[in-house]
């Protein structure tokens, strides 16, 4: 059986009367790219949030690599990308990345090696000399993947990576990903693309703060007997209501 990277066991997230995680189930193994997908104001970055210890579950359990996060430890071996770019704006992309690099404890070496690479891999590299504070928004998502790119982490957690970037770019991201999954790291992606969801090995559908269904692209299009996510997921929704 493939190691297991996350492990969510009903997981229950409260926000005063407001209950938005009700009782997730979820794990993530090695070699795998798990697809979060669901309506807006779902939960899904509050699944990650959980994950990750920057919100503390009011129950059930949230292991990353078997431990309980928060784990200073750990954080080395995880690419985070949050929703909101947490970016030095006064700095240069280069900047951003070398600082980013140095908290990972990664060498000069492996540090220019390792931007040069993540660079390229979200066209960023033409821009890297240029203040951050003049890029568009696309390039602060993008400057954004490549700081959770770096260091080759074993898990990457990334919050709807591919909004406001181009087709032709979300390919090569998506090339990327799945580069990943070869060399048998994991990553858990939050998405409101539904062909992206499609490129996952398997999607977990958020609705009422459960997870409704979770399993390949392709078992859950045969199960609700339709040919893409996106029907999947307005049925499951149309049940729902």
């Amino acid at each position: 059986m493939a190691e297991t990277t996350i492990s969510l066991n009903h997981l229950v997230k409260k926000f005063g009367k407001q209950t938005v995680l009700a009782d997730i189930n979820l794990n993530v193994t090695k070699g795998e790219i798990v697809g979060l997908i669901g309506p807006s104001g779902a939960g899904k970055s509050t699944v990650i949030k959980t994950t990750l210890g920057m919100e503390v579950a009011d129950g059930g359990k949230a292991t990353v690599f078997g431990q309980i996060m928060p784990n200073r430890k750990l954080l080395s071996r995880i690419g985070y990308m949050a929703q909101t770019d947490a970016l030095y704006e006064s700095l240069s992309g280069k900047e951003n990345l070398q600082f980013y690099a140095s908290m990972k404890g990664l060498s000069k070496t492996e540090t220019n090696k390792e931007i040069a690479h993540v660079a390229e891999v979200v066209s960023l590299t033409p821009d890297l000399s240029k203040r951050v504070s003049g890029y568009s928004g696309g390039m602060m998502r993008r400057l954004s993947l490549a700081i959770a790119l770096l260091g080759s982490p074993e898990l990457l957690i990334l919050d709807e990576p591919t909004v406001g970037i181009d087709p032709a770019l979300r390919r090569q991201i998506w090339k990327e990903l799945n580069q990943i999954r070869t060399e048998g790291r994991s990553i858990l992606i939050t998405t409101h693309v539904m062909d992206e969801a499609e490129l996952t090995s398997k999607v977990a559908l958020l609705l009422d703060g459960k997870v409704m269904a979770f399993d390949t692209p392709q078992a859950l299009e045969s199960q609700y007997q339709v040919n893409t996510i996106e029907e999947v997921f307005l049925k499951a929704e149309g049940v729902k209501s």
